[in-house]
């Protein structure tokens, strides 16, 4: 099968969209046709190859996504034809199966065990979780990443008590549902920080009592419980640690750039109360076939809002622009579409 698919071939180079081809899908394999992939700040670092990725170049992009289920491989057996699925770059139930290869320019490639920048996709069936007919595709997109990593986050890794008080550094499509997270747990209050003061109404609608700007605005002033950054900013991260409260838990969710260091200044105060804590997240622990049935039915019951999370919708001839409009932080989430219903 041929389709159009967005290929890195080159470091800090445009993505192409080529025409590629599968090959026969091998035992654990799932065919998916992608209907909607989110964009995250996680591919900006694959384009730069902070992912270890450059010698495996090119390869197809993309880790969070929405499709429908079109052919599965000999022992899949928690997907079928047909089935609606979250396509998730955390592993859950099912085969991990062997990398996928596809055609490009006539030479066989190999790409990751999930894609979603592109019109069909093969996929290891433990990188997908059927979802009902019914769930919006945004939605599902959200769940592959970014949803799911930020209520993880809240849930797993800082385990947020009631009434605690929460800082979210960076305010896109994460540090949105990170701030949605932290509401649905009763935190108190909750500081939005972001450089784009665009980004305050979008904060405050998800659930931000307060929103700073740190380029006018003294962070060192305030004190929290909980402060979780996602932009992987070293100046950022530091300023952080200053802002923890005697039992402060800073929680990393951005990745710095390979070979940055990160300096804590007054490096003691970490030993202040009862011990303050550094963690790096590595996808808020999610465990995608518990967590998002769960995540479906609340958003079903309006507990989760999605409504306002998604500012951008691109097709995929225009990847590249979408990529430039994520690099200037001014957008929550984007959205690629690739198919119909």
């Amino acid at each position: 099968m041929k389709f159009k698919a967005a290929v890195l071939e080159k470091l800090n180079a445009p993505l192409a969209v080529r025409e590629v081809e599968t090959t026969e899908i091998q035992p654990g394999q799932v065919l998916v046709k992608v209907l909607t992939s989110g964009l995250c700040g996680a591919q900006l670092h694959e384009i730069r190859g902070h992912k270890g990725n450059g010698k495996f170049l090119p390869h197809l992009m993309g880790h969070e996504g929405c499709g429908l289920v079109q052919e599965v491989a000999p022992a899949v057996s928690t997907v079928k034809p047909g089935d609606k699925v979250v396509m998730h770059w955390r592993p859950t139930d099912g085969i991990d199966a062997p990398f996928p290869k596809y055609i490009l320019n006539g030479k066989q490639i190999s790409s990751g065990k999930v894609t979603t920048i592109s019109e069909y996709s093969v996929v290891s069936e433990n990188r997908l979780t059927a979802v009902p007919q019914d769930t919006p595709n945004d939605l599902c997109a959200l769940l592959g990443c970014g949803l799911t990593t930020a209520l993880g986050v809240i849930d797993n890794d800082v385990d947020l008590k009631f009434g605690e008080s929460v800082m979210v550094i960076g305010c896109g499509g994460v540090g949105l549902n990170l701030i949605q997270g932290a509401k649905l747990k009763s935190a108190h209050p909750i500081v939005a920080v972001d450089v784009v003061d665009s980004k305050k109404e979008q904060a405050i609608t998800a659930g931000a009592d307060s929103f700073i700007n740190p380029m006018n605005e003294d962070l060192s002033l305030l004190s929290a419980d909980v402060i979780i950054d996602t932009t992987g900013n070293t100046k950022a991260i530091a300023a952080a640690t200053q802002c923890l409260s005697n039992k402060g838990r800073l929680v990393l969710v951005g990745q710095p750039a390979p070979g940055t260091e990160v300096n804590i200044p007054n490096g003691v105060s970490l030993f202040s109360g009862v011990g303050r804590s550094i963690k790096a997240s590595q996808g808020g622990k999610t465990n995608p076939a518990e967590d998002i049935p769960r995540y479906v039915k609340m958003h079903a019951a309006g507990i989760i809002n999605i409504e306002n999370l998604v500012t951008h919708r691109f097709g995929l001839d225009s990847v590249n622009e979408a990529f430039d409009l994520l690099r200037t932080g001014k957008a929550g989430r984007i959205m690629i579409d690739l198919g119909d219903k």
